[in-house]
């Protein structure tokens, strides 16, 4: 497994722990998402501070597991750009639709204030 689910209060971490992340492992994030979004968890974070490199189709899978949890109510939220995955963000303008922070303490916490 290259994607470690942590749980933090009631926050469900999804850590992406590979330098790319492209269709193989967008899969297995589209799975633990659906399934968490499922079981009722409204407050997810996604870790991409080890990835070099997002492909279009992991970004997809972000975007339509934002689209799932905020039809509950819930978000989705980001942390840890390195400058590859950044400047991907930034072109394609979705740093405008996901809330992203430095690390995942952070993220955690923006959720209660």
């Amino acid at each position: 497994m290259v994607i470690i689910e942590e749980q933090i209060g009631d926050v469900i971490v999804e850590v992406v722990n590979l330098d790319r992340a492209t269709l193989k492992e967008a899969e297995e994030l589209k799975e633990k998402l659906t399934n968490k979004i499922n079981a009722g968890y409204k407050k997810i974070v996604v870790d991409l501070s080890q990835c070099e490199f997002v492909d279009s189709t992991f970004l997809g899978v972000l975007v339509n597991g934002l689209k799932k949890v905020a039809r509950v109510d819930g978000d989705l939220r980001l942390v840890g750009f390195k400058p590859a995955v950044q400047s991907m963000f930034e072109l394609t303008r979705m740093f405008r639709v996901f809330q992203s922070f430095e690390d995942v303490k952070e993220a955690v916490s923006s959720f209660n204030g």
